[in-house]
C-alpha cells in the first residue's frame, strides 16, 4: 500500500523510455508503410545521443 501524504517517487529513466516509446508509436501511427531503421533511430533521436560527449 503506498504511503499517505504524497511522496511520489519518480523513475526519470523510466520516465523518458515512456516518452521515446510514446514518440515512436505517434511515428508508427502517422506512417504510411512500415518505419525504416533510419526513421526510428530518427524518431528515437539517436544520433544526437551518439554525438553527445560522454
Amino acid at each position: 500500500m503506498a504511503p499517505v501524504g504524497g511522496t511520489a517517487v519518480q523513475d526519470h529513466v523510466a520516465l523518458a523510455e515512456i516518452e521515446l516509446c510514446g514518440d515512436l508509436i505517434i511515428a508508427a501511427s502517422a506512417a504510411r508503410e512500415r518505419l525504416s531503421l533510419e526513421s526510428i533511430d530518427e524518431v528515437l533521436r539517436v544520433a544526437e545521443e551518439r554525438s553527445r560527449p560522454q
